[in-house]
């Protein structure tokens, strides 16, 4: 066995591996969101949590915004799946989850924590992990496996 090839992977990891996990983690997300908007959009009575959410939250029109979030929700997964647009639709999810976090998330987290438990309850939120994943797909890109991969090099090659 190569120690030194042992070490250099878990110390810096692998870029041979980087696009795989892109990958998954793109299309794994997108498929959660596309899957989750279509059960809101086209299930009867999909947008009624969302709206009684919107509507504990006092967010202003709850039932178009519940139709609007869903939509979103459905054609931002299904483009990051199959990463076209990738970014904006990571941006458009990104701004999704930070919403969904401000206005009804942070509200499950219980009062009178010290700093250290609250800031352990609040990053246990799985919201705040989609807006860490968004972050990281945004600045690394929907990588190789990807339509915006294939887009790029057909309009900049």
């Amino acid at each position: 066995m190569d120690w030194k090839r042992l070490v250099q992977f878990a110390l810096l990891g692998s870029g041979d591996l980087e696009q795989c996990a892109i990958l998954l983690v793109r299309v794994s997300l997108g498929l959660f969101f596309a899957i989750s908007g279509a059960n809101k959009l086209f299930v009867a009575g999909g947008t009624k949590p969302v709206y009684e959410t919107l509507v504990k939250a006092k967010v202003p029109f709850p039932h178009q915004t519940a139709y609007f979030v869903s939509g979103v929700e459905f054609v931002a997964g299904s483009l990051l799946t199959v990463g076209f647009l990738s970014s904006p639709a990571a941006v458009a999810l990104l701004i999704d989850m930070i919403v969904a976090t401000l206005t009804s998330a942070v509200s499950t987290v219980p009062k009178g924590l010290s700093p250290l438990n609250w800031l352990d309850d609040f990053l246990y939120l799985p919201e705040v992990l989609y807006v860490l994943f968004f972050t990281w797909l945004i600045c690394a890109g929907p990588g190789k496996f990807s339509g915006d991969y294939w887009l790029a090099g057909k309009l900049l090659g």
